[in-house]
């Protein structure tokens, strides 16, 4: 198993998650939050064109999440998988597309990979965050939560792979020219992930088998790479350059398991 990242950050969030057995390969994209021109120009980059995915999966209905993953969904008929409070936010419950619903700590095979959907605390009207496993390997995605749950703690223990919120440094949002009313939403329990909150639920998870740590979600306006791979960096005892950081532009190359 592998994966990479097609864009990370508040403009736009897609990652791709590819397990290769014998002679089949499945493509799964978590979320597509980018026009799907964008989309298609992006998968390009890594070597994957729309019509190879064999499914999409979605976190939430926010914007930066949920794009073109509709209009790609019915163009390309890939089968699109999200909780029942997205679809109804985004009416794909009455749209042309081939809609999966998911159920927190219900998992779900698509092709050679195990998708386990569980819940967290967003902003949004039936969040989930994702951990994906080819059976030998655990991937651990968890961006756009407010606060770490007991919950989440226990989900992503154990996992080989972990992408991470870090959306922003608690001064940099207290002093930027936010309106007091998005800062709050931002730092309370359904908004972002702050550096030293990532850092604390790092450190609250078993990483034994951890063996790649990626920074994600981070704000353009309210965060520096740096911050983000100091605050990771020191739970793990290792180097910042160690914790992989998540652009808006670029993403991040293939990461193999």
């Amino acid at each position: 198993m592998r994966f990479a990242s097609l864009g990370s950050g508040s403009e736009g969030n897609a990652l791709l998650v590819e397990s290769t057995s014998g002679a089949t390969t499945t493509r799964v994209l978590l979320d597509c939050g980018f026009s799907a021109k964008e989309v298609e120009r992006r998968l390009v980059r890594l070597g994957c064109a729309s019509a190879q995915l064999d499914a999409i999966v979605i976190t939430h209905e926010h914007t930066d999440h949920i794009g073109s993953a509709l209009t790609l969904a019915r163009k390309w008929s890939i089968p699109l998988y999200m909780s029942w409070g997205t679809a109804r936010a985004v009416g794909a419950d009455e749209a042309n597309v081939d809609l999966r619903v998911l159920w927190g700590d219900e998992s779900v095979a698509i092709g050679d990979v195990s998708v386990l959907p569980y819940t967290v605390p967003h902003d949004a009207r039936e969040p989930l965050q994702y951990v994906f496993s080819d059976g030998a390997s655990r991937l651990g995605v968890l961006t756009d939560v407010g606060v770490a749950t007991p919950h989440i703690t226990s989900v992503l223990s154990g996992c080989d792979a972990l992408v991470l919120e870090s959306n922003h440094d608690v001064a940099m949002l207290a002093a930027s020219r936010y309106p007091a009313s998005l800062k709050a939403r931002i730092g309370g329990t359904h908004g972002h992930l702050n550096n030293d909150a990532a850092a604390a639920i790092l450190a609250s998870l078993d990483r034994s088998k951890l063996r790649h740590l990626v920074a994600a979600h981070l704000s353009q306006q309210n965060n520096l790479p740096h911050l983000a791979q100091a605050a990771l960096s020191g739970v793990l005892g290792a180097s910042a350059g160690d914790v992989v950081v998540a652009s808006q532009a670029d993403g991040f190359d293939w990461l193999a398991l």
